[in-house]
């Protein structure tokens, strides 16, 4: 079925590729991810994604907040990607408030089971339970 399916067929190649190079992301998982590297400094999200390469343009806690309306407005279907956002948020100086409201507001969007689920993982991270509840 690959054959047929130029997508399928990128997609078994680069699993392909990752086994040979470590055997172990064949069990990978984007929590085994989240764990390896749980955030960056805020001095490494600012040369990455703030100013540095376009002073004029967004800083890196915007751009977080961006990222997590859109992972939002998913449908919050990407949970690890929601918890490194908030997280990464968080130490780019995002307070709870704007990290509520910026999911509320992609709520208008993505709608209210997308919004729930969004502020769930927010919640967790921000309270500190993602220990238990990812495991």
């Amino acid at each position: 079925m690959t054959d047929n399916n130029p997508f399928m067929a990128m997609m078994k190649a680069g699993q392909d590729w990752a086994r040979s190079l470590n055997p172990a992301l064949e069990s990978f998982t984007p929590k085994g991810f989240e764990t390896l590297w749980p955030t960056m400094s805020r001095e490494m999200m600012e040369t990455v994604m703030g100013k540095t390469f376009n002073p004029d343009g967004l800083d890196a806690k915007t751009r977080l907040l961006c990222t997590l309306t859109g992972l939002t407005i998913l449908g919050a279907q990407a949970e690890s990607q929601v918890r490194l956002t908030v997280r990464h948020a968080v130490e780019a100086g995002a307070t709870k408030q704007e990290i509520a409201e910026t999911i509320a507001q992609a709520g208008l969007f993505g709608g209210v089971p997308a919004m729930t689920k969004a502020m769930e993982l927010a919640t967790e991270v921000l309270d500190g339970d993602e220990g238990e509840q990812g495991k």
